[in-house]
C-alpha cells in the first residue's frame, strides 16, 4: 500500500509516545505524541460520524492552531481531502473556494467569524464547526464534537495514491485553482526536506508562517512530525513574539518568508537569547543577497532556500547552506527525483519541453518530479495546459548556469519590455534592496508611448529621509544595473501588498499605478 501521511503520524506516535509533540501558544496547550494521537483519532471519528467519506473535502479557515494540524492528520487517516483556506481572504473569495471545493465540513475560529457569517447561509449542505467558545447559532462546537467521539484507532483503507489534499493557489493572476496532491507526493516532499535541512527528533520547530500554505505545511510541519520533533505553533507571525519563543522554547529551526526574516532583523536582537537557533529555511519569494548576508551576520544561522510552487508540493530546488553566499540570489539545484529544464516561451501555446535553451539563456522554467500534482480540481483544460507533455509549466522565467544552479528572474507576466529590451524586475529590486534606507521594494512596468514600458519602483522606507533623487543616484552609480533598467519613477508606500505565502501581488501595484496616472491626467 505504501506510506501515507496518516501512517507517518502513527509511526512517530509509536516511536515517541511520551515526548512533547505540539505546543499551541495561543491556548497554552501542550500534547505529547500519544495525547495528540488521541485528539487526531477523536476528530477522525467525529468526521466519520458527520458523514465524511473517503475523497470528501474538509476545509479549515483558521490561523495557525493545533486544531488545524489535528485536522490535517485526521483527514489523512480517513482518506478525506484536506482543504486549508487562506485566512486573509474576504468573504466573497472564501465563498468561491467553498463553492468550488464543496466541502462537507468547515472548521473556523472567532477571529474569522465575521467572514464566515456573511456567507454561511449560501451553503446549507456544509456543516460549520467552531473551534472557540460559544459557537454561533449556525455552527457546531468542534470541542463538543471531539469530546463525545471515540479515541480508538479508525478503520479506513487509505492508499498512497489516494487524494490527500486540495490546496488553492495564491491567485496572483486570477481566480485560484485547487491543486490536487496524493499522499505519495507529500511523503516524498517530506523526505527531501528532512535530508536537506538535516532534521532530527531533537529539533524544536516554530510554526510561524501560515499553515494553510504548503511551504509551512509540507516543508516544515510535516517533516518535523515525520522525524518526531517538537512543534511550537504561533497563531500568527509577530517578530517580537517569535524572538521570545526562540529563547523560551529553545527553537532550533523554522521556516519564514524573506519579508518575515527582514522584520526580525529590524528588532533589537541583543534583547534575546537566540543561540539555540541553528537553521532558517526560507522560500515563497526570492531573498535579496544583502538580506542573506544580514541573516548570516546578525542571526548567526545557516540558511536553506526552497523554491517552488503549490503545484509541485512546493519545493523543486534547494539552495544549501554552504551555497548561500557563493550563489547568493540563486534558487539552488533541483531536488532529488526532480528534473528542471529551461525552454523557449511561446505566445501561441505551452512551451515545448524539448525546446531547451543553452546554459545562461533565459526561458520558461518547467519541471518533472515525484511531487507533481495530479491536476487541478474541476479544471481539466487548465490541467492539460499546465502539465503539457508530462512537464509542469511554471510560468516563471529563469536560467540554469553552467553548474546547474537555477536563477529565477520573474514571472512571465511580470517581465518589463522597454525599448525592445527585456527587464526582469528582480534585478532592479536586488539593487534597491542593497540601499540601507530601503526596507522593501517591488518593481513594475509603467506604460510609455515611446518605450513601450518604463520601470516604476514601489518603495517602503527604512530611513524616512531618503528621496527619489537619492535612490536614482544610487542606481546610476551601481555597476550592477544598466541605465535602461533604472526606475524612472518611485512611489513611496507604507507596505507592499503580499499574499499569505509572502509573494508580492504585483497586479495590485499595477492597479495602484493606473490610479496614480489617471489622477495625474
Amino acid at each position: 500500500m505504501g506510506t501515507t501521511i496518516g501512517k507517518i503520524f502513527d509511526l512517530s506516535v509509536k516511536r515517541f509516545p511520551n515526548k512533547e509533540a505540539v505546543y499551541d501558544v495561543r491556548k497554552n496547550i501542550r500534547f505529547t505524541y500519544k495525547e495528540w494521537s488521541e485528539q487526531v483519532n477523536r476528530l477522525a471519528n467525529a468526521l466519520l460520524q458527520e458523514g465524511v467519506k473517503k475523497g470528501d473535502r474538509v476545509s479549515t479557515f483558521l490561523f495557525n492552531t493545533e486544531e488545524l494540524a489535528t485536522t490535517f492528520f485526521a483527514c489523512a487517516k480517513i482518506g478525506a481531502a484536506f482543504n486549508p483556506i487562506n485566512f486573509r481572504l474576504t468573504s466573497e473569495e472564501v465563498s468561491f473556494i467553498l463553492a468550488d471545493a464543496s466541502p462537507k465540513v468547515v472548521l473556523f475560529e472567532k477571529a474569522l467569524e465575521q467572514v464566515v457569517s456573511a456567507i454561511e447561509n449560501r451553503f446549507p449542505a456544509i456543516s460549520f464547526w467552531y473551534i472557540d467558545e460559544e459557537a454561533p447559532t449556525y455552527a457546531k462546537s468542534y470541542h463538543e464534537k471531539i469530546s463525545s467521539s471515540s479515541s480508538e484507532e479508525v478503520k479506513a483503507e487509505v492508499n498512497e495514491n489516494d487524494l490527500y489534499a486540495v490546496m488553492y493557489t495564491s491567485g496572483t493572476t486570477g481566480r485560484p485553482k485547487g491543486v490536487m496532491h496524493c499522499h505519495r507526493n507529500m511523503v516524498d516532499q517530506s523526505l527531501m526536506v528532512i535530508g536537506t535541512s538535516k532534521l532530527e527528533a531533537t529539533d524544536v520547530g516554530l510554526v510561524t508562517a501560515p499553515m494553510f500554505h504548503c511551504a509551512e505545511l509540507h516543508c516544515a510541519t510535516l517533516p518535523r512530525v515525520h522525524v518526531g520533533a517538537r512543534n511550537v505553533i504561533l497563531h500568527q507571525f509577530h517578530p517580537k513574539k517569535v524572538l521570545q519563543l526562540i529563547e523560551q522554547e529553545k527553537i532550533t529551526k523554522f521556516f519564514a518568508a524573506p519579508t518575515m526574516w527582514n522584520m526580525l532583523l529590524q528588532e533589537d536582537l541583543s534583547q534575546y537569547d537566540i543561540s539555540s537557533l541553528k537553521l532558517g529555511l526560507y522560500g515563497a519569494a526570492p531573498m535579496a543577497p544583502s538580506l542573506v548576508r544580514a541573516c548570516h551576520d546578525r542571526l548567526r544561522i545557516s540558511l536553506v532556500q526552497a523554491y517552488g510552487m503549490t503545484e509541485m508540493g512546493p519545493a523543486i530546488t534547494f539552495l544549501s547552506e554552504y551555497d548561500q553566499l557563493r550563489k547568493a540570489g540563486s534558487a539552488g539545484q533541483a531536488c532529488l527525483n526532480h528534473d528542471i529544464r529551461i525552454v523557449r516561451t511561446r505566445e501561441d501555446g505551452p512551451s515545448e519541453p524539448d525546446d531547451v535553451v543553452p546554459a545562461g539563456e533565459t526561458g520558461e522554467i518547467i519541471v518533472q518530479g515525484s511531487c507533481m500534482m495530479t491536476g487541478y480540481f474541476n479544471r481539466e483544460e487548465a490541467t492539460e495546459r499546465a502539465m503539457y507533455k508530462g512537464w509542469y509549466h511554471s510560468g516563471d522565467i529563469g536560467y540554469l548556469d553552467e553548474e546547474g544552479y537555477l536563477w529565477v528572474n520573474d514571472r512571465v507576466d511580470d517581465m518589463i519590455i522597454s525599448g525592445g529590451e527585456n527587464i526582469y524586475p528582480r534585478e532592479v529590486e536586488d539593487v534597491l534592496h542593497s540601499h540601507q534606507g530601503v526596507l522593501d521594494v517591488a518593481v513594475v512596468g509603467e506604460p510609455d508611448d515611446r518605450w513601450g514600458e518604463t520601470v516604476t519602483a514601489f518603495v517602503v522606507k527604512k530611513d524616512q529621509n531618503i528621496s527619489e533623487q537619492e535612490l536614482d543616484e544610487f542606481c546610476k552609480n551601481s555597476n550592477q544595473l544598466a541605465n535602461f533598467k533604472r526606475p524612472r519613477k518611485y512611489v513611496f508606500c507604507e507596505a507592499l501588498p503580499r499574499n499569505a505565502s509572502g509573494k508580492i501581488q504585483k497586479f495590485i501595484l499595477r492597479k495602484q499605478l493606473e490610479d496614480i496616472l489617471s489622477q495625474g491626467r
